[in-house]
């Protein structure tokens, strides 16, 4: 993409509004702009960044066994009464009529629509498990959002839900996803730890929150400081063997929000381990049984020829929520640090004096050969000074900046330079072409 032709509206000063660091830099970087309180348009740098992050999530889905699916932001409030969660959810609900005096709703979330949809097709144990997932857009109507995308009212969303025939079966789906969360998180550059938290107004008696830590963390968070530097189960995690033993070894270590911290448990933690800090929620799973299923009907045939209510399970990551939470963990006093694999583009090349004789060829030679190795590339042909064109290139946080300019091809060199460490080195573009393509080969 060449920087002429697109739409990046870089702002120099901070709006007096944005409070935390995530919030100050989405809109001095151009990625969002603020439509109405806690409501945001998507820019096209942030909407890049957007589709990045609910790509690897969709990923890990798929490689978990989910099947993803898309149902409607508007629910009828119907199905809500049913559940019996149409009175009981509070004002975060926007309740909607339409010109026919129907009851709807702008879903919070997809619990009921989900389970009457399932409970329309699936009749026997012989179609279970299942798990159905979406990327959608909810709208919660929080009294006082504040955080730009981390405390939003409409937000993206992706949200799965197991169905099995009994605990056992919940039980080893809800460990799938528990397992697939941490990959994904991991792809994204992230260290995410798994936390008991309360189950909220979704119900059920088993439920974690993936804490990323963050001095503006929302929640205060206790745990193990083991559980920080524990690998990911790895890409090739095999998702139809007995996840068991994996998920006790993150579980059996002590992590809880404070809605949950024991402090006498938390005490039993030698001192030297014993890490409390601030954390951002970026994914909530939910084990809840038959809450829903009995309450809506939802059962299959058993082997036995008999009636059971199917047992369930809900799994929520903030696609767009994770912008912020990775904003927060990653940046410099110069801007966003973009992690390569949700980067809005993965290098940024920058043409010096292009006017001068050879730079703007050299420009587009190197920008074709880029992009023709599959690297996505924000090229600035504009005349801008050298000074602003970097400024602009470590706001924005691209992982990689090629720079082009006259003294270099003098000696037949361009200058790399890696956003997350400084180090810079002049190298012959072919050189630089070929440590670019060996680095996005290994995310």
């Amino acid at each position: 993409m060449k920087r002429s032709r697109t739409f990046l509206p870089i702002l120099k000063e901070t709006p007096a509004e944005a409070k935390i660091v995530s919030h100050q830099l989405m809109l001095r970087a151009g990625l969002i702009r603020q439509t109405s309180s806690g409501i945001y348009a998507w820019l096209p740098l942030g909407l890049r960044v957007l589709k990045r992050i609910e790509q690897i999530v969709r990923e890990e889905m798929n490689r978990a066994g989910a099947i993803e699916m898309l149902m409607p932001t508007i629910q009828s409030a119907d199905l809500w009464r049913e559940s019996g969660r149409y009175d009981d959810y509070g004002k975060e609900m926007l309740r909607i009529t339409d010109r026919h005096d129907r009851d709807l709703l702008y879903g919070p979330t997809n619990e009921e629509m989900i389970t009457d949809i399932f409970k329309g097709f699936v009749k026997s144990y012989k179609d279970l498990p299942k798990n159905l997932y979406h990327i959608q857009w909810k709208f919660r109507d929080e009294i006082r959002p504040r955080f730009g995308v981390m405390r939003g009212r409409e937000f993206l969303m992706k949200d799965a839900y197991s169905f099995d025939l009994d605990e056992a079966g919940a039980r080893a789906s809800y460990n799938r996803m528990f397992l697939a969360y941490l990959n994904a998180f991991a792809r994204m550059g992230l260290k995410a730890v798994p936390m008991r938290a309360d189950t909220g107004p979704i119900g059920g008696d088993l439920s974690h929150e993936f804490i990323i830590l963050a001095e503006t963390g929302e929640s205060a968070v206790f745990c193990h400081a083991d559980l920080v530097d524990m690998p990911p189960p790895g890409l090739d995690l095999d998702f139809d063997a007995d996840l068991q033993l994996l998920v006790d070894q993150r579980t059996a270590l002590y992590a809880a929000t404070d809605e949950m911290h024991d402090e006498a448990e938390f005490a039993h933690i030698p001192a030297d381990k014993q890490l409390s800090a601030r954390g951002i929620e970026v994914g909530h799973i939910f084990y809840f049984g038959e809450k829903y299923s009995k309450a809506m009907n939802a059962a299959v045939v058993g082997p036995d020829g008999a009636e059971r209510f199917v047992h369930m399970g809900s799994y929520g990551v903030g696609i767009s929520r994770l912008l912020g939470g990775i904003i927060e963990a990653s940046h410099d006093d110069n801007g966003i640090i973009w992690p390569q694999s949700v980067a809005p583009f993965d290098v940024g090349l920058m043409g010096l004096n292009i006017d001068k004789p050879g730079v703007a060829e050299a420009c587009e030679d190197l920008y074709a050969k880029l992009q023709a190795a599959g690297l996505e590339v924000f090229f600035d042909d504009t005349g801008e000074r050298p000074g602003s064109k970097f400024a602009t290139c470590d706001l924005i946080g691209l992982p990689w900046r090629v720079v082009v300019g006259p003294k270099g091809l003098d000696k037949g060199v361009v200058e790399l330079k890696c956003r997350k460490t400084g180090e810079v080195e002049e190298l012959t573009p072919e050189a630089a072409l070929k440590k670019l393509i060996q680095t996005r080969a290994t995310i």
